[in-house]
């Protein structure tokens, strides 16, 4: 989106230097003000009333520019620039002066409940760093309903943008989490991104979400993270029962196939050793026995034969 923000040079408006200007100036109509009474003139009275209006007046023009902080000016409600440079300035007094911190400000956006791709309900949250890149966005380009305030004190600050941020944060966080599974249910889709497992590529998708919906108020996203990430409380008892039950699978997996090669490596010795030559119906006992002590949850207690094995 095309910006309307220029910066204003203030070089040639330095505070300190109009201050003198304005001191010695009030000093001459003082002392008209003290001759006055020997020359006994009409004129010098209207003079020193006239020119301590336009003292007082000339008083307005001054402002004190923070670091990370910017100065919008309007000239009877026409944008005429934006200054950016800290220090001690003075302005034209009938320039009107907003002041926008520039500052980084981050945002703890509570976890809120949404679907998954899948339709699951889930809860999510996220931590937010933003700070203001076009002040002539955030002026005049969206409300952030503290317009009361900012006319009193001429100061515009980030608390005034927080309502707005948060709406969209909300907004963009719905839209990416409906976009991804919470977790590969499936074995067959291990390779779909989740929010469990995306990590950065989920997080970069949520900056360009957010970025797209406050570049209207001029906002620059510096970090956007997940910061909490659960199934809702309806269905995480049955979610753990679930990952419980795939995590006891995928071990009982493991456990009968080291089983199986243990027992075909302990055949393969006794033959290779002729240790005992054993018949193919001893060899499905001794391989069922085998299985039985290795994959048991619980230590086998053996039975040590000690007559003939016939």
């Amino acid at each position: 989106m095309e910006t309307k923000e220029f910066t204003k040079s203030t070089k040639h408006a330095n505070g300190f230097i109009s201050l003198a200007v304005i001191i010695l100036f009030l000093a001459a109509l003082i002392y008209l003000l003290v001759i006055s009474d020997e020359t006994n003139s009409d004129i010098i009275m209207p003079i020193f009333v006239l020119g301590l209006f336009v003292t007082i007046i000339c008083c307005i023009g001054f402002t004190l520019i923070q670091p990370n902080e910017s100065v919008v000016m309007t000239f009877f409600g026409k944008y005429s620039g934006t200054v950016k440079d800290n220090g001690f300035f003075w302005f034209n007094p009938f320039y009107g002066k907003k002041k926008l911190s520039l500052r980084a400000s981050n945002l703890d956006v509570e976890p809120i409940k949404v679907n998954d791709k899948r339709g699951n309900p889930i809860m999510i949250g996220l931590v937010l760093v933003w700070k203001i890149q076009d002040t002539y966005k955030a002026c005049f380009e969206v409300e952030t309903g503290n317009d009361i305030l900012m006319a009193k004190t001429n100061k515009k600050s980030l608390r005034g943008f927080e309502s707005f941020v948060k709406v969209q944060s909300d907004a963009a966080l719905r839209n990416t989490a409906g976009m991804y599974a919470y977790d590969n249910l499936d074995h067959n889709d291990e390779e779909e991104l989740t929010l469990r497992s995306g990590g950065d590529e989920i997080n970069n998708r949520l900056e360009e979400e957010l970025s797209e919906r406050l570049a209207i108020a001029g906002i620059c996203i510096v970090e956007a993270r997940i910061n909490y990430l659960a199934y809702a409380s309806e269905i995480a008892n049955v979610m753990l029962r679930r990952q419980q039950a795939d995590a006891i699978i995928a071990a009982r997996e493991k456990i009968v196939e080291g089983a199986v090669s243990m027992v075909e490596l302990a055949l393969n010795k006794l033959n290779e050793r002729n240790v005992v030559v054993l018949d193919e119906e001893k060899k499905a006992t001794m391989v069922s026995n085998l299985l039985v002590v290795l994959c048991a949850d619980e230590s086998a207690s053996p039975v040590i034969n000690t007559g003939t094995l016939y």
